[in-house]
């Protein structure tokens, strides 16, 4: 008998294609199936082509990667609405309806994410059985996304303007400061083409969510139960989180491990915004002179400022260009400032680490949680407002700024009281945030257990779906 083969879908961009990936080595390594990965690339990114070179040399997944496909998007175009336009053209180009066709053994299941939704409508044409959505964020999340529709429907004007938290049924209300970058304009492109995929989804099989029980018990149970939220998700939600990158090849990073290896326990914060996370000049130089005064070591990940237009000879000259001066000679010894790539899975991993300033996208939350490393929540865009509300209200395994760092610049001594609260502080909260996010470590340890609920949930998925008898 075959071996049964799911194939995965996944969307340009590091962030899409990343979560693709490791959801593909978890299905093929725990459920003993096949698994083909064809990824939409930007076409540009040695980030990306770094990162399917890793999992095709990890061997668990086939991986194809998908020519990209030329669009003239129109000149204001958003990032969303090009990859959902792109992801829209590739079902038109037929690229996955070919690539499927000329596999010799035929996938019976197809794993899309959230801005692949659109391909679901070619499942018969390439002769699967089943369509699914994986959302590799959070239930919460998910919950805003499946109803958005429905505020659609029953709000007038522009969400920003409405004063009071939306109601969504059975989980937290979400506010104006917690709402989705592709909600905030309704009269934008990219706020029809986001709605398209929220009414999508729910026409799915089912929705595998990165999440787990323990985490996010109830907003899960609102989704799945008979309830209003239930009635508009329609198809099944499974938590089957956390999923989270492995640790890969360091040779490129020694001096940060050999760095760490000299610091004490639990003594370094390590800040890092993301791929995609530049600050304005004076948001640089403020973040730098709050570490120096928080008067704790730093690892820090630095990309230029994006208001800092010299022309210097090399990007190393640019970043340090946009650092307060003297600032690298001052903390000498006691921090680290790297302008490279990093690797974060093993720098969260390493003992000295004890505390994370995050952009708070999914991925690095839970590279967080799963070490037991409590956050600064320094959320940026997309659904990082959200995610830094979530961890900082619900789950209380970080403390914030009192402003979104997009609305203001956040001050020097901001910046150094976050840092020692979660460092450091023997104050009531920073005690909690600490507590709480050894506590969030060991639940997500046992959510994926023999017998835990990210394990049965992922079998029962897979049953459902006939991937295991």
């Amino acid at each position: 008998m075959d071996q049964p083969h799911a194939v995965l879908v996944a969307s340009p961009g590091l962030g899409h294609l990343i979560p693709i990936l490791e959801l593909g080595n978890r299905l093929s390594s725990v459920l003993k199936i096949h698994v083909t990965i064809l990824a939409v690339t930007s076409g540009s990114s040695p980030i990306e082509t770094e990162a399917i070179r890793a999992a095709v040399a990890r061997g668990t997944c086939e991986v194809r990667e998908l020519p990209s496909i030329d669009i003239d998007h129109s000149p204001d175009a958003t990032v969303p609405t090009k990859i959902i336009e792109m992801m829209r053209a590739t079902k038109t180009k037929t690229a996955v309806q070919d690539a499927v066709k000329s596999m010799n053994r035929k996938p019976t299941v197809m794993i899309v994410d959230i801005f692949g939704t659109g391909l679901m409508s070619i499942a018969d044409d390439i002769g699967v059985n089943a369509t699914y959505v994986y959302v590799p964020s959070h239930a919460w999340f998910l919950a805003v996304v499946v109803y958005t529709p429905v505020l659609d429907r029953v709000v007038e004007g522009e969400y920003t303007d409405i004063k009071e938290p939306m109601k969504i049924p059975g989980c937290r209300p979400v506010g104006p400061d917690e709402l989705m970058e592709t909600m905030l304009d309704r009269s934008n492109p990219q706020y029809r083409e986001c709605m398209r995929c929220c009414m999508e989804i729910p026409m799915s099989h089912g929705v595998l969510v990165n999440t787990w029980e323990e985490l996010q018990g109830n907003t899960l149970s609102a989704l799945t139960e008979d309830g209003e939220l239930s009635r508009v998700m329609k198809a099944p939600v499974y938590g089957i989180g956390p999923i989270v990158r492995s640790s890969g090849p360091t040779e490129k990073a020694d001096n940060i491990l050999e760095w760490l290896d000299k610091q004490p326990d639990k003594s370094v914060v390590f800040v890092c915004l993301g791929s995609g996370g530049t600050l304005s000049l004076e948001q640089t130089m403020e973040l730098a002179y709050g570490l120096d005064l928080s008067g704790q070591r730093f690892l820090w990940v630095l990309r230029r400022p994006t208001s800092y237009l010299g022309a210097s000879s090399t990007d190393d000259d640019q970043v340090s260009a946009g650092l307060p001066e003297g600032f690298l000679d001052r903390t000498r010894g006691m921090g680290l400032v790297v302008t490279q790539w990093a690797p974060q899975v093993e720098i969260l991993s390493h003992g000295s680490i004890g505390g994370f300033l995050s952009h708070c996208g999914w991925s690095s939350v839970l590279e967080s949680l799963t070490k037991g490393v409590p956050i600064v929540a320094w959320p940026l865009y997309a659904e990082q407002w959200m995610n830094a509300t979530l961890l900082t209200e619900d789950i209380g395994v970080a403390v914030r700024t009192s402003e979104l760092p997009s609305k203001r610049v956040i001050g020097r001594e901001e910046v150094a009281t976050l840092v020692r609260k979660i460092m450091v502080e023997e104050d009531e909260e920073g005690q909690k945030v600490r507590a709480k996010a050894e506590e969030v470590r060991a639940s997500s340890e046992r959510a994926w257990a023999q017998g835990g609920s990210s394990y049965r949930s992922l079998f029962e998925w897979a049953k459902q779906c006939r991937l295991v008898s």
